[in-house]
């Protein structure tokens, strides 16, 4: 009796999976210090980088979140790459960070930065930077822009196309 209750449960377990698919839009999140994304940050040819500082508490990134999953879905198949670069503490990846992604169907790559020294770090990011929250860098062989700013679609769009290599 026991184990024809047992085999009952794992067939509804089973079946509740293939109805409901947990982590569709989650993904491998890697935790990197600023010494790791630094390199990433200079790259130099012929693709046009988005790399966005965002954090899930921050209401300005969560509102021009839509955006950047759009310009990444139109832009995929070109040479343009987004790096999503969280902030949020990696304590918060389970519980705050991967629901997130999931809500919104995040699928560029997305790290965490950890790396508590922020000092020392946000000028070499950009020496425009204050520290606040959104940041992006948009940069190629031929261009580099730092934007302290929300973005919505339109502005994104405008600034990729001016500058992407063609």
């Amino acid at each position: 009796m026991f184990i024809v209750l047992c085999l009952n449960m794992i067939r509804v377990v089973l079946l509740l999976s293939l109805l409901w698919p947990l982590n569709v839009f989650s993904q491998n999140i890697v935790v990197v210090n600023f010494e790791q994304l630094q390199p990433r940050l200079q790259i130099n040819n012929d693709t046009t980088y988005i790399v966005n500082f965002w954090a899930t508490w921050c209401q300005p990134c969560i509102k021009e979140m839509p955006a950047f999953e759009q310009i990444h879905q139109e832009y995929k198949s070109k040479k343009v790459k987004l790096l999503l670069v969280s902030l949020d503490f990696v304590k918060h990846i389970e519980s705050r960070l991967i629901p997130f992604i999931e809500k919104f169907r995040l699928s560029p790559e997305i790290i965490v930065l950890n790396d508590p020294d922020a000092n020392a770090w946000i000028e070499k990011v950009s020496p425009e930077w204050s520290g606040a929250l959104p940041a992006t860098l948009i940069f190629n062989k031929n261009f580099r822009g730092f934007y302290e700013q929300e973005f919505d679609y339109t502005t994104l769009k405008h600034i990729v196309e001016l500058n992407i290599i063609k």
